[in-house]
């Protein structure tokens, strides 16, 4: 509250969207309040603010609108999901999630009385509310003896000066997401002690940048969220001493490198010891010695690497895919798609074909040098598994160019035998709707009434629905030597 900035009282407010605001909290060369951004703050007349409503309260707003309509729905939260039908009594008491987003609760209100009117609750979501302190939050979960996870995103929420003394308001919790809450990894580090029985912590979208060990706290972690965060990356290693990490999510982070210095290549390293599920989406990760680097985590075998510029020599997608397979052995997911036996097995007799001739000229049976070594770690194991490679089935290493792009596509009228196979040579990322339009210049058959499907040299006697216009041939697999099937109605 400020005091007279003209005629009557006004409030100071700092909106969560700076572009709301006008000032950064002066009038007229006086300081009256402090924004963080310089044009965050604005005045309002006292009858336009909402001070907010008890936790109870709030509740009762909420869920008394509609019972029968609360009562029918499903909630899913991480892959949990929550059906209110099982609720024996429709009543307050028998609620196992309380979902009160961008409501207006402010804080527990008298005491006891949420214990008394929501004693089930196990998921609370109090995401974008007017809970302003880490204080507040602890007066209500402390009357919630069975919570076990917490949404508290889109809040600015003060420390508390002794966080470890609420740890009592929190010994159930497992779930804690705090999204967009510009918290730095030191308040994260300090409010920590409350938490110790964490089990997965989203952070995602904070002012988190350069990491510092956990010390004596968040060591029951399993999974960690520090996606869309301005990462200061040779700070990330800071994190491996978290033994029961197994989800780590680095998307949007700036990354563009990840070197683990206690292991040759090939071998293992001690960090993150448990981490199964890597998430490096959208990030600045141009060369493939990163993921040789990735290679050496132990558990590793899951990983998400989409929106980055790993290219292979030939700038097909497709055979950057195979080389992750192929560098990655213990790998069993990929860009969230399982990685098949027989996929696997040509990933790795392509990578063999396709760094063959480099082998042999490294040294190759007798003993390849350390240099190529260091650029191949599994090219060995992988000489072991399936044999050294025939000097007729090496294949020599293009450089990208739209003529090493061009397939040789055959078309084929199944429905039409009085017409012959007609074979053309076109762009792996040609649109289908562009290759509708060249069959129309030749069959005189409207696009819109052509059916393709296609069929792959690799996998005989299975043919493969093309059902979308705007995809390409590429995003198929469609490869040199396919078949494309042609009908129309």
């Amino acid at each position: 509250m400020c005091p007279y900035v003209s005629s009557g009282l006004w409030l100071g407010v700092e909106w969560d969207d700076p572009e709301r605001g006008k000032h950064d909290g002066s009038h007229e060369g006086v300081k009256y309040f402090t924004c963080r951004h310089p044009k965050g703050g604005s005045f309002i007349r006292p009858a336009k603010a909402s001070f907010g409503v008890d936790y109870v309260t709030a509740v009762r707003q909420v869920y008394r609108t509609d019972a029968e309509e609360v009562l029918s729905e499903e909630v899913s939260i991480f892959s949990k999901k929550l059906e209110w039908w099982a609720v024996e009594e429709r009543s307050f008491e028998t609620l196992p999630s309380v979902l009160l987003n961008l409501s207006e609760v402010n804080g527990p209100g008298a005491e006891g009385e949420i214990r008394k009117t929501t004693p089930n609750v196990q998921w609370l979501d109090l995401s974008g509310t007017l809970v302003s302190s880490w204080e507040d939050v602890a007066a209500i979960t402390e009357q919630l003896d069975k919570l076990e996870g917490l949404q508290l995103s889109n809040n600015r929420l003060s420390l508390a000066p002794e966080p470890w003394r609420h740890r009592h308001a929190f010994t159930s919790l497992k779930v804690l997401v705090l999204n967009c809450c510009q918290l730095t990894w030191t308040q994260v580090l300090e409010s920590a002690p409350m938490w110790p029985q964490v089990e997965d912590l989203r952070l995602e979208g904070n002012n988190i940048s350069e990491l510092q060990r956990p010390e004596d706290v968040l060591q029951s972690l399993r999974c960690l969220d520090l996606s869309s965060n301005p990462l200061v990356q040779d700070s990330v290693l800071s994190l491996s001493t978290l033994s029961s990490l197994e989800q780590l999510n680095l998307s949007r982070t700036g990354l563009s490198e990840i070197r683990f210095h206690d292991a040759a290549p090939g071998s293992q390293t001690v960090m993150f010891p448990a981490l199964k599920n890597l998430n490096l989406d959208h990030n600045n990760i141009t060369e493939w010695s990163v993921v040789d680097e990735l290679a050496k985590l132990p558990s590793l075998v899951q990983f998400s690497c989409r929106g980055n510029r790993l290219v292979s020599s030939d700038g097909n997608p497709k055979t950057a895919n195979q080389m992750l397979v192929a560098k990655l052995g213990q790998l069993v997911v990929l860009n969230n798609c399982e990685i098949q036996p027989e996929e696997r097995r040509g990933a790795e007799l392509d990578y063999i074909k396709m760094f063959g001739e480099e082998w042999l000229k490294a040294g190759g049976r007798s003993q390849a040098s350390d240099e190529f070594t260091c650029q191949h770690p599994r090219y060995q194991k992988l000489i072991d598994k399936y044999g050294a490679p025939e000097e007729g089935e090496l294949r020599k290493q293009e450089p990208f160019a739209l003529k090493n792009q061009l397939l040789k596509v055959s078309f084929v009228f199944p429905d039409d035998s009085s017409r012959k196979l007609i074979e053309k040579k076109l762009p792996a990322t040609m649109e289908i709707q562009k290759v509708k339009g060249l069959l129309y210049r030749l069959l005189k058959v409207p696009a819109t009434d052509l059916r393709l499907s296609y069929t792959s040299h690799k996998m005989e006697g299975m043919e493969f629905t093309i059902d979308s216009d705007l995809k390409t041939l590429q995003f198929y697999s469609i490869e040199d030597g396919d078949q494309v099937l042609v009908r129309w109605s």
